[in-house]
C-alpha cells in the first residue's frame, strides 16, 4: 500500500493547501535540505533510515516509530547519515488555522503539541505496537484525502482530529504513568462503592467528598473507563437491582426505595425508558408464567395420585 501512495520528495517547504497536506516518502541520496521554518505545524512519523533530526541547535537520533513535532517558528532539519539506506517517513502538515480549528473543540486534541511549544519536547518515541496504531490512522486519512467520496471533508476533519487526540493521549500517559494508576485506582474504588451504596447518595457532590477528588474528575475517569456518563452508571445499576428484587418478590414500592429512588414517578420513568415496559409489566411478564408453570405441576402431581 505504501509504495502506491510514495510522493517524490519535494524541497518545497510552503504549504499550498490552506488546511492540511499529508505525504508519504521514501527516498535514496536525498537533496539536502538546508536549517528552515515554517509557518505551519509540521508532523514527521519516522519509518526506516539512519537519520537524526537538528531541532533548534539539538541533534535527535531517530529510531523507527518516532514521531517528530515541529511548530511553527522552530528551525530544523533532517541529516541523513547514510545516503545508501532509504529514508521513509510519512510527512504532515497542518495550517494554523485548522490548528486552531479544531483547538477550540477542546485543548485535549492537541496536548502534544503543547509539549512541543511550551517544553521543548519534540521528538516521541513509540515501540512497534503503539506506532501501528498510529500507522492505521495515517492509512486512512490518505485514502479519505485521495478518494472522491460523500462526507470527504467532514470524514478527513474526523480523521485528523482522532490522530491528534490518539496522539496526545499516547504522549500524556507516557508522562504521567503514576497518576494513570492513581486514577485506576480511585475508579475501581468508586465502582466498589457504587454497587454497596446503592440505597445511599451517589449524587457526585457527595463522591467527590467520599473520595477527596474533584467531581469533574471523578466524571472524566468514569466516562474514560466505562464510556457512559457516572449518572447513567449508577442509573443502570439501581433498575438492574430493583429488577432483582421484583423477581424475588418483592413488591414493587419496596424496591425502589431500596435502592436510591426518591419516588416512584422517577423510577417508573427510568425503568420504561431503560427496558420499554413498566415495572408492574416487568413484574406480570416475568413472574406470572412462573406461576402458571407451578400451578399446572402441582395440577399434574394431583392427577398422578389420583391414579
Amino acid at each position: 500500500m505504501k509504495k502506491n501512495l510514495k510522493t517524490q520528495f519535494l524541497t518545497r517547504q510552503y504549504m499550498l493547501s490552506k488546511d492540511y497536506e499529508l505525504y508519504y516518502y521514501s527516498d535514496s541520496h536525498m537533496a539536502n535540505v538546508d536549517s528552515h521554518t515554517h509557518d505551519y505545524y509540521e508532523f514527521y512519523f519516522f519509518l526506516e533510515g539512519t537519520v537524526s533530526y537538528l531541532i533548534e541547535k539539538q541533534l535527535y537520533d531517530l529510531k523507527e516509530g518516532d514521531v517528530v513535532v515541529i511548530p511553527p517558528g522552530i528551525h530544523h532539519k533532517a541529516v541523513i547519515r547514510d545516503s545508501e539506506k532509504p529514508y521513509s517517513r510519512f510527512v504532515f502538515w497542518i495550517s494554523m488555522d485548522y490548528y486552531e480549528r479544531i483547538r477550540q473543540m477542546s485543548e485535549d486534541y492537541f496536548y502534544i503539541i503543547r509539549l512541543a511549544t511550551d517544553k521543548g519536547q519534540y521528538v516521541f518515541h513509540n515501540d512497534a505496537v503503539a506506532f501501528s496504531s498510529i500507522q492505521s490512522r495515517i492509512f486512512h486519512l490518505i485514502e479519505e484525502i485521495h478518494w472522491e467520496r460523500f462526507g470527504k471533508e467532514e470524514k478527513i476533519f474526523i480523521g485528523i482530529c482522532d490522530l491528534f487526540l490518539h496522539l496526545s493521549r499516547m504522549a500524556y500517559e507516557k508522562n504521567h504513568p503514576r497518576k494513570l494508576k492513581e486514577d485506576q485506582n480511585l475508579y475501581e474504588n468508586i465502582i466498589q462503592y457504587i454497587d454497596t451504596q446503592l440505597d445511599q447518595d451517589l449524587s457526585l457532590e457527595h463522591l467527590a467528598g467520599k473520595f477527596y477528588a474533584s467531581k469533574y474528575h471523578i466524571a472524566h475517569i468514569f466516562k474514560e473507563n466505562t464510556g457512559i456518563s457516572i449518572h447513567q452508571y449508577i442509573m443502570k445499576k439501581r433498575l438492574a437491582a430493583c429488577q432483582d428484587a421484583i423477581l424475588s418478590n418483592i413488591s414493587i414500592t419496596k424496591a425502589y426505595l431500596m435502592f436510591g429512588f426518591k419516588d416512584y414517578s422517577s423510577f417508573y420513568r427510568a425503568f420504561k425508558k431503560e427496558y420499554g415496559i413498566s415495572p408492574k409489566e416487568y413484574r406480570d411478564m416475568k413472574i406470572q408464567p412462573e406461576q402458571q408453570i407451578s400451578q399446572m405441576e402441582k395440577r399434574n402431581i394431583k392427577k398422578k395420585w389420583k391414579k
